[in-house]
């Protein structure tokens, strides 16, 4: 069992939940209430990630981090080491791979919201921002809930934009799932076997709070 990798993949899963739920709520809320023109090409760049091969994306992250481009410059100049096959640059890629299933479900919860209810609050004269942490927030909670969930076990299972920005370097870039196929290149079978169980198990486990979690919110609120 590789220990090492497990925790890295668990630290990158926590930190993409972490970066990406501001970004859930306030991009889901935007583009559940907001209608303008181009909607559809922002929501279809959103989604993109789901639909495009992992590798293609991860071929696209690599040249834009690289040395030789204006993002890895910048970060070279800043922190004196390369973007590419670093956490950092794991992380970065994370996000924006996991933006569809950090945004897509929270939209989804904003939009079930009754156009009474955000009325009534702006009737009672709620601000903006109150109407959000004291109203919307507490009924689009499942759905926010549901993307984190998604996007924590996504980032757990993640391989080819892990392996194309980060490689595989013990304790920086080797995550679970990168380990498990480097033991089944090795015939390590039985190493295999048990890190892909464990992986089961933990995103069985999140997914099972997740609903949890789920119809509890949805009983209070009923």
């Amino acid at each position: 069992m590789d220990w090492t990798a497990l925790e890295l993949s668990l630290r990158l899963a926590i930190w993409t939940v972490v970066v990406l739920l501001p970004v859930s709520i306030l991009m889901g809320r935007f583009l559940a209430f907001r209608q303008f023109r181009g909607k559809a090409w922002v929501e279809a760049l959103v989604m993109l990630p789901l639909v495009l091969p992992p590798t293609v994306l991860g071929f696209y992250l690599l040249v834009s981090f690289g040395r030789n481009s204006p993002i890895g410059q910048a970060w070279q100049n800043m922190f004196g080491q390369q973007l590419v096959f670093s956490f950092e640059g794991l992380l970065l890629a994370s996000i924006l791979f996991n933006l569809p299933f950090a945004i897509q479900p929270a939209q989804r919860g904003f939009q079930a919201i009754p156009t009474e209810v955000r009325e009534a609050a702006a009737c009672c004269g709620m601000s903006p921002w109150r109407s959000l942490w004291k109203v919307e927030l507490p009924l689009a909670w499942p759905g926010v809930v549901t993307a984190m969930v998604l996007t924590f076990a996504h980032t757990l299972g993640e391989f080819g934009v892990v392996l194309m920005v980060g490689g595989s370097i013990p304790g920086e870039t080797r995550t679970i799932a990168i380990s498990i196929y480097d033991r089944v290149q090795a015939f390590d079978t039985d190493a295999a076997a048990t890190m892909s169980a464990v992986l089961v198990a933990i995103s069985l486990f999140t997914i099972a709070v997740t609903f949890s979690l789920s119809a509890r919110v949805g009983r209070r609120l009923g």
